[in-house]
């Protein structure tokens, strides 16, 4: 009875997750449990009443790994009090987890936001500490336009740099279904967001990538109508041209909006999701940080690529597992 019962719960909250909009993340966060998160909200970033971000952190935290997590939204929307589900799920692995806001379109353009990203970052490094956090294990994290920003600023040094930092702040690079090489763009909206056309090519991570990109996890689903999972692929791609080691993760059946449902309490018994991110920051965090530069050519790796699975998978036909793999690059 109790397990038809948890079913039916989980059914109904993801279901009113995939109809989309505010009404779904209000739902997540509705079902977050609140025992042993520690809150530090509305920390200023900026002059901006959007340049706001929030510290998430586990009640014991002691030099725990840091993630800054960017909402998407298609670079026109969002707001950090929506995704306390997502900072929750972090800090039940014992992460310091930190949900900035920041400026959209009609507001501003490309590359404001991005922008706002870096100087995001940049102050959580200064802060971080007195929550719990170590600045120096700091991995940037996004969904959806939030993966596009997380990922700008792990191939784009100039970003950091323009808050006196660098890529070397960066631990890791986490996206989820993000959107990294999106030209041409045919959108008539999204066109909008990032101007002229001459400026496109400036807003593709794919287009930046070097022997400087951090560790990177790509998690897309095969079944994403929103943002294609060859961006993931191409992404994972280049890092690995380049002497990078990405993983990439594609679900057969996992939709845009469910990637980054499975955050949710409720909701994480349908995907591994969680637990490759966790599982990623833990490796990535106890290691000492790597030599400057490329990898030499003749080691540079391919792309390690992982089938992953979904452990009840409800809304699937088929619970067992399918792999796909790009192709491998040629050492």
């Amino acid at each position: 009875m109790l397990r038809t019962a948890g079913r039916r719960l989980t059914l109904l909250v993801l279901g009113t997750v995939l109809l989309g909009g505010c009404a779904g993340q209000q739902v997540l966060n509705a079902f977050t449990p609140q025992r042993g998160l520690e809150k530090a909200i509305n920390l200023s970033y900026g002059d901006h009443p959007r340049q706001r971000l929030d510290i998430y952190s586990p009640a014991d935290a002691n030099d725990a790994p840091v993630v800054v997590f960017f909402y998407g939204g298609s670079w026109r929307e969002g707001s950090k009090d929506l995704y306390e589900f997502v900072a929750q799920a972090l800090t039940s692995r014992g992460f310091v987890a930190v949900v900035p806001d920041y400026r959209v379109y009609p507001d501003v353009r490309f590359p404001a936001f991005v922008e706002d990203a870096a100087s995001a970052v940049a102050q959580t490094r200064q802060v971080v500490h007195r929550y719990g956090g170590d600045p120096d294990k700091l991995f940037v994290m996004g969904h959806s336009a939030g993966a596009h920003l997380a990922a700008m600023l792990a191939t784009d040094g100039r970003y950091l740099q323009a808050v006196g930092g660098s890529r070397a702040w960066l631990r890791g690079l986490i996206g989820l279904s993000g959107p990294y090489d999106f030209t041409p763009i045919k959108d008539a909206q999204i066109r909008a967001v990032f101007g002229p056309e001459s400026e496109h090519e400036k807003a593709q991570p794919v287009n930046f990538v070097d022997g400087q990109v951090p560790p990177t996890l790509l998690l897309h689903g095969e079944n994403d109508n929103v943002v294609y999972a060859n961006n993931s692929r191409d992404l994972a791609q280049r890092i690995a041209e380049e002497g990078g080691r990405p993983t990439l993760v594609i679900y057969p059946k996992m939709s845009h909006q469910k990637m980054i449902a499975v955050f949710a309490a409720p909701l994480r018994g349908l995907s591994d999701a969680v637990d490759k991110v966790a599982s990623f920051i833990r490796e990535q965090a106890r290691k000492p940080r790597p030599a400057a530069g490329p990898a030499p050519a003749a080691t540079r790796p391919a792309v390690s690529s992982d089938y992953s699975f979904e452990t009840r998978p409800i809304d699937d036909e088929d619970p067992r597992p399918a792999e796909t793999r790009p192709e491998p690059v040629e050492p």
